[in-house]
């Protein structure tokens, strides 16, 4: 999977995730953040290493430790410019979008880090773009905190780096097209091993290839089904524009307990109205369209969290934005996730990406863009849960913190949602030519969960006028001359 993501980038499809963090009080001099990153970075040991491509692609691309690592060149110190009250943060959100519209340079790590300062009431904020060969979207989240504490105080004991860092010397051409071979080798024996296992548990065999083919079959079924185009399934340029919303984890929980489903639910139906509000604002025919969405599933288990790498598959979950009532949209969203919750389409999707375990570099290339083919779905939604408790980086608090994920295959927009503190923030990125408009989509987030929640509180309010249901034998009349309660 990490090498399907290093295939599928291009010069205009930049391959690399990560978010912005904003933080109240004054920001750290350019050395004591630096310092601090260096204190940590034993903890990922990734992130001093860089890619290798073994020759004649014998083998996938390897890691490597870096032996000229540089952690300067990694950490960079940005001002805003100084302006009228509120335009810190636009001027924030247009330097993240020139940082993601710039490919990550990979003769070096693939990851950067921006320390940026002139926020409004004297905040900072921190920039972090890496790529997604690195690490995937839940594990992220599990990385980046290494920079964090829970207290003000600072760190726990213990945290210091054993020692100096001593780059490991780089492999001759030999070694790399030795280790390329080898790490093939590895996994064919280990799907061999798993095959050895499996014939001795037929029953469980037979009934997994069946798991299998059907969750194959309902992958091939979105391929073969396209979903209908809009205006943002446009092969993307190379220039981004970034937005964010603020919303309250607490009004999602408020409409998932009115109405039922889970979080993940809502936060659909709120991507789907806020859609619908776009392609009206377009001038669009939204009457009967169903969009179809990419909610990448992490498939890490517990005894892997924390490793490098990528745990991925995905979903292809329906948006029906062709839905005019907010809660028919939203109660039509649940049943439709509960329905591929108990289908097979993320074995199938977990089937197919394993599949390219067995191909070489140039197939695996092909492969990765079959992946992200238009054909599938209209864009990428995903949801990250975060921590739900205060963080610090040098004494400073973490106020808020907004995914920001990547375009790949013809597709300008990509939604990215993750929660902290309380808080579920949207990251929206968009090509800069395709969606000069993107705020609508931020506004149609906004007045969609804006509409949830009403309904919501005015259901709890019918509740409470009516109190505790009655149930009336057949036949029976109503006290009163009025319609029964029940």
């Amino acid at each position: 999977m990490d090498a399907a993501f290093l295939a599928q980038e291009g010069p205009s499809t930049h391959m690399h995730i990560g978010g912005i963090a904003m933080f109240t009080g004054a920001p750290p001099a350019l050395e004591e953040f630096l310092a601090h990153i260096r204190s940590r970075l034993h903890l990922v040991p990734r992130y001093r290493q860089k890619l290798a491509v073994p020759p004649l692609e014998t083998g996938r691309p390897l890691w490597i430790d870096d032996p000229s690592f540089n952690l300067e060149y990694h950490v960079r110190h940005a001002a805003l410019p100084v302006g009228r009250a509120g335009t810190g943060e636009v001027a924030l959100l247009d330097l993240t979008a020139r940082i993601f519209s710039q490919p990550l340079d990979r003769t070096k790590p693939l990851w950067e880090l921006w320390l940026v300062e002139g926020l409004d009431d004297d905040g900072f904020a921190m920039i972090s773009k890496t790529h997604h060969a690195l690490v995937d979207g839940i594990s992220g989240v599990d990385l980046t905190t290494v920079l964090f504490d829970l207290s003000a105080d600072g760190p726990p004991e213990g945290l210091a780096p054993p020692g100096p860092w001593v780059p490991l010397p780089e492999p001759s051409a030999a070694a790399l097209a030795a280790a390329g071979i080898a790490g093939s080798v590895r996994t064919a024996v280990g799907g061999a091993t798993h095959a050895v296992g499996a014939v001795a548990h037929p029953g469980g065999l037979l009934g997994r290839a069946r798991a299998v083919a059907q969750g194959v079959g309902e992958v091939a079924w979105a391929g073969l089904n396209p979903p209908p185009a809009t205006p943002f399934n446009v092969p993307p340029g190379g220039h981004r524009r970034v937005r964010v919303v603020r919303t309250r984890l607490e009004e999602l929980k408020a409409v998932k307990e009115a109405f039922g489903g889970t979080v993940n639910d809502v936060v659909l139906a709120v991507v789907a109205g806020a859609l619908r509000y776009f392609l009206e604002e377009r001038g669009q025919h939204t009457d009967g369209v169903v969009l179809r969405a990419c909610v990448p599933v992490s498939v890490r288990t517990e005894d892997a969290r924390g490793a490098l790498g990528n745990h991925l598959t995905q979903i292809l979950a329906p948006l029906p934005v062709g839905i005019e009532e907010p809660v028919e949209r939203l109660r039509y969203l649940t049943g439709a996730m509960r329905d591929l919750k108990a289908s097979r389409q993320a074995l199938g999707a977990k089937a197919i990406a394993a599949a390219q375990d067995f191909a070489s570099p140039t197939i695996l290339a092909q492969a990765s863009r079959l992946n992200f083919s238009d054909r599938f779905y209209n864009l990428l939604v995903t949801n990250v849960p975060g921590p739900q408790f205060p963080l610090y980086v040098l004494g400073r608090r973490l106020d808020a913190m907004f995914p920001v994920a990547f375009l790949a295959g013809d597709r300008a927009l990509a939604v990215a949602i993750m929660s902290y503190d309380g808080g579920m923030n949207f990251g929206l990125i968009g090509d800069y030519d395709a969606l000069p408009d993107l705020d609508v989509v931020a506004e149609g987030i906004e007045g969609s969960l804006a509409e949830l929640t009403v309904a919501a509180a005015r259901m709890r309010d019918a509740a409470r006028r009516t109190g505790p249901r009655t149930v009336r034998r057949r036949g029976a009349k109503p006290a009163s001359g009025r319609a029964a309660t029940g």
